[in-house]
């Protein structure tokens, strides 16, 4: 079994808080990671298993092992159980490891009834840092699923398909999304074509008969069930950052591919759009690395001046302004650097990071061009 990066954050968590909240989509891993933690484990999606719950609740509160309480939303009614549980003996740490993969929710219930009683963990697909180096370009195509193909490459993209097709059918309308199913899967096949793309609800509702208040409800449905990550312009003037659209990325590579019909990296490579493929791809990559070692940052952002200048990544981290711009190409020219360096001057960047294929690594001052697994380095200097 993979050693999941993220389990180090949890166990800490649980060290230091009565309960942890382990957050993530369907399928990423949250239950096999917790039953590495515990084996006193629920499934609170089973009827049966609230019921076995509820009989034994008196005898699991003397555990000394974290109570697992998986698909905790669909549950509220244990949330005032877990407060008066856990203030009866606010001493004792590590009491409950509830899991969810539907953030609104599970957060409604916690914030509620656990708010300074609770830590948040978030864990997503297998990242390029958990699995061997060698794999990083197989885990682009395929993503980072445990059962999606980056462990069996012949379950992909038939696992994906599966897997999207259950959503629109099953848990998104039961999750509250207003939407036919068929409406849902023309609206996932719409939101690959525009992957790394500004976000313009109105012209996609047109395409989906809809408006465009709809298509914003829809999305927010994907970005709250870790299917999209919005990433918002950058301004200066903190203020402005939410007055233009953001950026819309499939969180997971291999769905989007599997959407797009891809089955091989040749056809990826193929394909006019792979440079915004292989874009969302390292930001998650790093945003997944910082959130595995419990490092804090404000953004993501991006940036796009009127005049054709951008940023495809901005962080702040520490207080200091990363400007990361990211190219699919093994030899990064000159001209990159300056435009980066000039871009990065219109927002003060304290830090210049051109991400590339390259095996060479050139660090001046504050510039760096670099591959990712170096970048990642830089990263926890």
């Amino acid at each position: 079994m993979i050693q999941r990066e993220l389990e180090k954050i949890i166990t800490k968590n649980l060290n230091e808080y009565p309960a942890v909240a382990l957050i993530g989509s369907r399928q990423v891993g949250k239950t096999t990671l917790a039953k590495t933690l515990s084996d006193v484990y629920y499934d609170l999606e089973s009827e049966e298993e609230k019921l076995r719950l509820d009989f034994q609740w008196d005898d699991i509160l003397q555990s000394d092992k974290p109570i697992v309480l998986d698909e905790a939303q669909n549950y509220p009614e244990i949330f005032p159980r877990l407060k008066v549980a856990i203030d009866r003996n606010r001493e004792k740490n590590g009491r409950f490891l509830l899991l969810g993969s539907v953030s609104p929710s599970l957060m409604k219930d916690v914030s509620e009834f656990l708010t300074g009683r609770i830590a948040l963990c978030h864990l997503y697909p297998l990242s390029v840092t958990e699995l061997n180096q060698k794999l990083s370009d197989t885990l682009w195509l395929l993503g980072g699923y445990p059962d999606g193909g980056i462990l069996d490459k012949n379950k992909f993209p038939s696992w994906q398909q599966n897997y999207l097709d259950l959503l629109a059918m099953r848990d998104l309308p039961t999750w509250g999304l207003p939407a036919k199913p068929q409406v849902t899967k023309r609206f996932f096949k719409m939101l690959s074509a525009l992957h790394g793309q500004i976000w313009n609800a109105s012209q996609l509702g047109k395409s989906l008969g809809l408006n465009y208040h709809t298509v914003n409800t829809y999305l927010d449905y994907l970005e709250h069930v870790f299917l999209i990550r919005k990433i918002q312009p950058f301004f200066t003037n903190v203020k402005k950052r939410f007055l233009k659209s953001p950026k819309v990325y499939w969180m997971d590579s291999g769905l989007h591919h599997a959407l797009a019909g891809i089955l091989s990296m040749e056809q990826l490579l193929e394909q006019p759009w792979v440079g915004s493929s292989w874009e969302g791809w390292i930001i998650e990559q790093i945003l997944v690395f910082l959130n595995n070692r419990g490092i804090h940052f404000d953004g993501p952002y991006y940036l796009r001046t009127s005049d054709g200048y951008e940023l495809d990544l901005i962080l702040i981290i520490e207080g200091k302004l990363w400007a990361i711009e990211i190219k699919l190409t093994s030899t990064p020219g000159r001209d990159d650097t300056v435009k980066l360096q000039h871009v990065g001057s219109l927002i003060n960047a304290n830090k210049l990071v051109l991400i590339s294929r390259t095996t060479r690594i050139i660090e001046k001052d504050n510039l760096f061009s670099c591959s990712l697994s170096h970048l990642l380095d830089i990263l926890v200097k």
